[in-house]
């Protein structure tokens, strides 16, 4: 019989119960619970979180037999059980204050009825320390709080404003019973996709320690290259044989495809658990981490912040830009702890971080999600659009190629593109970035016009974009800054195309080739 893959299963009893394969993290969550007590953890969806927060619950429930063969099994030898409150605000649908009421009054109930209460308590939060103290008091154990997907609520609500604020004035003072019943805690973990640093939510909870850059924890969730060498070596032989592929290809593909996560500076790659799993189940490779879930409300973001999308793949920010929460202006923050960014490079002299797309299966997940709400294109239909315009840059078709380009600027709806020159640039980045994954590009940007280098194994392709110009006058740029003299040796053959866009047909009107 082969290996069960655990693919969507995050319940740590009923993975090690029915046989399912586990990555085991056991010895990191040993250390998490033998050296503090309160701690916050943020990673993108179905990195592992809940199976973490599963997996610490049958830990302080006891059940040692869970854990036979595991790192954890040598090393505790106490057992004890403990009173366990589990706050999953992953399942619930957020619309209205009180929808999350009604969550937290659900979980309220539930544990009322095991631990009692108290009809002076009125209000959630002091629902919830009189549950805590009571718990405490009737176990003689203290408490273990998991909440998973704490911030659930929030980013539900990332485009209400009014509805987001009631959210943090519901859970301020809820979250902050860690801190005020902390004699009776014995250990706390709360996880989310957000960080928290700038969150209301947690402005008095300054005794949670957050592990989400912490370099001692990076790989408490997701698959090290280590693991995966060590625990998949079969089911990577498997994955090479089913596509036609030797081992070390195999290896590469994966690595490129769901490697490439770096949630602290200089931290060794982690791979996407969610991604490599579906791969060795199935055989075949796929995107299936970006297609269980569509970024759409981070495309409403950057649309909405007039962002520069070229940016996105070389953004420099901060470790405060990193810990905060989307405000109005900035769409980064969210973006890059949604998980569709990561850290590529560190300036510890300067404290800046450059971001940008993990791996292949992120980036043109992403990129073909934003074509049509930046470029006319079907979005059912965008991989067959690239393709064919991929096809005619390898064939040499100048003319098929611009007109493709021409038809994804067709019909750009006005709000859209209220900067027309970045609403172009926009366009391009996108196209460009896409057709990059199966030709070589170089992009290079200033205010006012765009030059490009596209490299194919038969052609050599030098463009220049001007605004509102004229195509000679890129042609003559071209022939001023020489930027066809690498190529001058080159066996391939070398074109210059001079392309100028205008303001008023909001399209691409002429086009000179060299």
């Amino acid at each position: 019989m082969g290996k069960l893959y655990p693919v969507g299963i995050q319940n740590f009893e009923k993975l090690r119960r029915e046989g399912y394969f586990y990555v085991d993290k056991t010895a990191l969550m040993y250390r998490l619970v033998t050296t503090g007590s309160y701690y916050f953890l943020s990673r993108p969806r179905r990195f592992g979180k809940s199976l973490l927060i599963s997996t610490l619950e049958a830990y302080f429930q006891g059940k040692k037999e869970l854990f036979d063969g595991l790192a954890v099994a040598s090393l505790e030898k106490e057992w004890k059980r403990y009173p366990i409150l589990h706050l999953d605000l992953n399942i619930g649908k957020y619309d209205c204050p009180d929808s999350l009421d009604g969550m937290l009054n659900r979980s309220l109930d539930e544990w009322e009825n095991i631990y009692g209460k108290d009809t002076a308590e009125v209000s959630l939060a002091l629902r919830f320390a009189g549950v805590v103290k009571r718990a405490a008091v009737a176990t003689g154990e203290r408490v273990v709080i998991l909440v998973d997907e704490y911030d659930k609520p929030l980013l539900q609500a990332i485009g209400n404003p009014e509805l987001q604020q009631a959210f943090k004035s519901t859970l301020k003072p809820f979250y902050g019973v860690l801190k005020s019943m902390d004699g009776y805690i014995r250990f706390a973990l709360l996880t989310g996709v957000t960080k928290f640093g700038k969150v209301s939510v947690f402005s008095d909870l300054n005794n949670l320690m957050d592990l989400s850059m912490d370099e001692r924890y990076t790989d408490i969730c997701g698959v090290s290259g280590e693991e995966l060498l060590r625990d998949f070596d079969e089911d990577i032989r498997a994955l090479a044989l089913n596509n036609g592929q030797t081992y070390e290809q195999a290896c590469a593909q994966l690595k490129e495809d769901y490697d490439g996560y770096h949630f602290c500076p200089d931290s060794p790659g982690i791979y996407n658990p969610f991604s490599l799993l579906n791969t060795f189940a199935k055989g075949r490779y796929g995107s299936y981490w970006f297609e269980t879930g569509t970024p759409t409300y981070l495309v409403e973001l950057l649309k909405k912040s007039d962002y520069d999308l070229e940016q996105m793949s070389r953004e420099e920010t901060d470790s405060e830009t990193l810990d905060s929460i989307f405000t109005g202006d900035n769409p980064i923050p969210v973006i890059y702890q949604s998980g569709y960014l990561t850290i590529k490079k560190y300036d510890r002299e300067f404290g800046l971080y450059t971001l940008g797309f993990p791996n292949r299966e992120v980036e043109e997940g992403f990129l073909r999600f934003l074509m049509p709400y930046y470029a006319k294109s079907d979005r059912t239909k965008s991989g067959f659009e690239i393709k064919r315009f991929v096809d005619d840059v390898r064939k040499g078709d100048i003319d098929g190629f611009m007109e493709r380009l021409q038809s994804f600027l067709a019909d750009c709806p006005y709000e859209l593109a209220r900067d027309i020159e970045l609403h172009y640039q926009n366009v391009l980045f996108i196209v460009f970035r896409l057709a990059g994954l199966y030709t070589r590009v170089e992009y290079h940007t200033s205010r006012g016009r765009i030059d490009m280098v596209v490299q194919t194994v038969d052609y050599v392709y030098v463009m220049e974009f001007k605004l509102d110009g004229s195509a000679e006058q890129a042609l003559q740029q071209i022939e001023e800054k020489q930027y066809a003299l690498p190529f001058a040796k080159d066996s391939r053959k070398v074109y210059r195309i001079d392309v100028n866009f205008s303001s008023e047909t909001r399209n691409i009107d002429r086009w000179i080739v060299k």
